[in-house]
């Protein structure tokens, strides 16, 4: 046994070959590390063990001790002599130990495999063609890695319910189902929402919900995610897309603070669905599933796609014509937004200090879930602390603006998507003062403002959100916007170079993050954007630790179960 670093390894024999794995690691787990893979459908490592899909039956033996003497028993040729289990065991439900001998491809474990493939496919309909899972189907993939491709079993099969409501936002097909309870545990283990259970015994085992129930809670897909086959669907992605069309896009999620890894699947420029992407260090495998609609909002009816001055369409060029005149040598106010990218708002605060504006900015809260759903419900709000933009922790309100709108302090308004009215501005107080507003869809400020410049979404752009754990992490660009549109930082660039003295800023991401990273105090010191394409980068928070207070659990997700030493 070694040690390197904080991590202990141990060397276990690995198909004939000695490898180092870390101690105690799930063998499944371990056998990955060195390109190895051993099938399995109920094993998930953020889940308990059950072991009963029997796939990943392995062949496994131990160094032989005498008893006795505890002295090592030799072969002829004075080797240690190894303990072969004389069946093969689950892989699933060992942990490796030092010494330990693994085969991971025999006669036996080969044969074991093909039984238990020839088994699950029993009563299995073959219906791949019309299947949603097909091209991510791990029964599929596995029949024709481990099965022996073929069937001797020609009774009929049993028939079980179809097209099965479990909940609001999942179908079932029963006749796929092949009883991993990889859902169960879910809902018991992560979700603490006991729904789902088997009934009946044998091949006529069927997956239900408890009388009474349903299948309702907002983390009801994540059991989509986990089936390893068709058997659990999305009533809203069923039957709309083959999943070999799409393009996934890494990217975050935007409706809170927690930072959920997400992948954005997309074909020609429109979005079909959102999934959770793993991070052990955020949001394991799970996110919930308000935040896996928020994709609808870039078709949505109230989507601003056409530039306004005085509410009257216009091109994308005279509205910033417009803006510059309506900003230019007056004493600005900047409504800014913690929905905003961190290289928005480092614009907007280099914005705010060249044109010497009055700086605002809202928060928006709702209740912890205690999961993936913070009660800081936007992506960003430490983004803007980190940027500078924001000198403290901001209310759930914009009083201070309508304040300082009464004392005359502001002549003109620059808003990023935020709703004056709804953040109990004074209507009275805004008659007279010019609005230039930056946002995505309709409210009620835009529809009083002088100038509307129709933004994107983060769907449609990419940049960098900071989460409630300051980790620091990148979205990438999943659509295009709409035509004629430009990127936040573009429009922000444009204002700055017009309302800035001898400013000349660059629009680009590269050239965004050189600034940000000049500063010798800045936390973001030594970093780039490419850096983050990477790997995610924890800042340190400690400078605004006394905000830890408004995040009713910790301040960064701890995982369900122990992180594995897979990366995000």
């Amino acid at each position: 046994m070694i040690s390197k670093g904080k991590t202990e390894l141990v060397n276990i024999h690995l198909d004939g070959k000695e490898v180092e794995v870390p101690a105690g690691m799930n063998l499944i787990e371990a056998v990955a590390l060195h390109g190895k893979e051993v099938p399995h459908y109920c094993y998930h490592p953020h889940l308990s063990i059950a072991g009963n899909c029997r796939m990943c039956l392995v062949e496994m033996g131990m160094p032989m001790r005498d008893r006795g003497t505890g002295e090592p028993v030799l072969e002829e040729d004075g080797s240690q002599k190894i303990g072969w289990v004389p069946k093969p065991v689950i892989g699933c439900g060992t942990n490796v130990a030092p010494g330990m001998h693994v085969n991971t491809q025999n006669e036996m474990v080969d044969s074991s495999r093909e039984a238990i493939m020839e088994f699950l496919l029993v009563n299995h309909p073959l219906d791949c063609p019309i299947c949603d899972q097909a091209g991510e189907c791990r029964l599929q993939e596995f029949a024709t890695d481990y099965g022996q491709g073929y069937s001797r079993y020609v009774e009929r099969k049993n028939v079980k319910p179809k097209r099965t409501r479990l909940g609001p936002r999942v179908t079932l097909d029963d006749e796929r189902c092949i009883l991993c309870s990889r859902c169960i545990r879910f809902c018991q283990e992560v979700v603490d929402d006991d729904v789902l259970g088997f009934v009946d015994r044998g091949s006529f085992s069927t997956l239900t919900c408890f009388p009474g129930k349903e299948l309702s809670n907002n983390y009801s897909l994540n059991t989509v995610d986990l089936c390893p086959v068709g058997a659990l669907t999305s009533t809203d992605f069923r039957f709309k897309m083959r999943v070999w069309f799409l393009k996934e896009s890494p990217s975050l999620c935007p409706e809170s603070s927690a930072g959920c890894n997400t992948l954005v699947s997309s074909r020609e420029g429109e979005i079909h669905r959102i999934t959770p992407r793993r991070n052990d260090s955020v949001n394991d495998t799970w996110m919930p599933d308000s935040g896996r609609a928020l994709y609808k909002m870039v078709r949505a009816d109230d989507r601003l796609a056409v530039p306004r001055i005085d509410q009257q369409a216009t091109s994308l060029e005279d509205a910033l014509q417009s803006a510059f005149h309506e900003l230019k040598d007056k004493k600005i106010g900047i409504v800014g937004s913690c929905r905003s990218s961190l290289e928005e708002q480092f614009l907007l605060n280099r914005l705010a200090k060249g044109t010497k504006a009055k700086k605002f900015l809202r928060g928006h809260f709702g209740e912890d879930d205690g999961i993936l759903l913070s009660s800081d419900r936007t992506p960003n709000l430490r983004g803007a602390l980190v940027s500078g933009f924001a000198s403290s922790y901001p209310n759930d309100n914009l009083s201070s603006l309508s304040s300082a709108l009464k004392k005359g302090q502001i002549e003109a308004l620059i808003v990023m998507g935020e709703d004056l009215i709804e953040s109990k501005v004074d209507a009275e107080s805004l008659l007279g003062v010019p609005v230039v507003f930056l946002g995505t869809h309709e409210n009620a400020t835009s529809q009083l403002a002088k100038v509307v410049i129709p933004t994107l979404t983060s769907f449609e752009k990419s940049g960098s959100f900071i989460n409630r754990g300051f980790f620091l992490q990148a979205f990438q660009q999943a659509v295009p916007g709409p035509a004629g549109l430009l990127p936040d930082v573009n429009v922000l660039a444009r204002l700055i170079n017009e309302l800035v003295e001898d400013a000349s800023q660059s629009p680009g991401l590269p050239e965004i993050w050189n600034d940000m990273s000049r500063a010798s105090s800045s936390p973001l010191k030594g970093l780039s954007f490419s850096d983050l394409k990477k790997e995610m980068v924890q800042l340190d928070g400690s400078k605004w630790a006394d905000l830890a207070f408004v995040e009713n659990k910790a301040l960064h997700f701890e995982p369900v179960k122990k992180a594995t030493v897979r990366k995000s």
